[in-house]
């Protein structure tokens, strides 16, 4: 099936809970209200003819001037071998969506992570913490108002081009070399200068 038939599909199950399909582009995707997502979810995995059995990916992107974060859901069908990109869309200030953990087993890490860099909760998520940054770092380094908080824990995050440290190796491995060379030998004496010829004798 095409994405525009499987959205037809969606229309007809959900209404006025799915958007219309954007323009023809390489992944075409409609967004879905969020208190419909989990019901449209399953019902796209479950339906003969759909079977979307593969969460491909989840992502998100955030817009801070409308105040929006999307959180993206690329579906696929292994046995059809056709997809759709469904997206739901946040309040920035406080983003909450459900989780479909429970339709993908897959969601359950990339929910993780759109948690952390972006600061989505999902509702219903059975292990919902960070997973790639440490529990006390502050802030979602993915939103586009980040700033850096100049390290963590006297761990600086900002680091010297590594040419300049291979460059110091280098002149520290030089001067060890030179510390264990042996001197040079002192300089021969000089010899002493031969003795000068005697004159000739005079000539008869």
């Amino acid at each position: 099936m095409t994405p525009t038939e499987i959205h037809e599909r969606l229309k007809a199950k959900f209404g006025e809970a799915v958007g219309p399909l954007s323009e023809p582009k390489i992944d075409p995707f409609a967004v879905v209200k969020a208190d419909a997502l989990v019901e449209v979810c399953r019902f796209l995995k479950a339906t003969a003819g759909l079977e979307l059995d593969f969460c491909q990916d989840l992502t998100a992107v955030d817009w801070p001037k409308k105040n929006v974060i999307e959180v993206v859901y690329h579906l696929f069908s292994y046995k059809h071998r056709h997809g759709i990109v469904l997206k739901v869309e946040a309040d920035r200030a406080a983003p909450v969506v459900p989780s479909v953990e429970g339709v993908w087993k897959a969601a359950n890490w990339m929910e993780r992570e759109v948690y952390d860099l972006f600061g989505v909760s999902f509702t219903g998520h059975p292990d919902l913490r960070r997973v790639l940054l440490p529990d006390d770092w502050v802030g979602h380094p993915l939103r586009k108002d980040y700033q850096e908080a100049g390290g963590y824990h006297g761990i600086p995050n900002i680091r010297e081009n590594p040419l300049v440290e291979l460059r110091r190796l280098d002149e520290v491995k030089i001067a060890a070399a030179a510390r264990n060379r042996p001197p040079p030998p002192p300089p021969a004496a000089a010899a002493p200068p031969a003795p000068a010829a005697p004159p000739a004798a005079p000539k008869a």
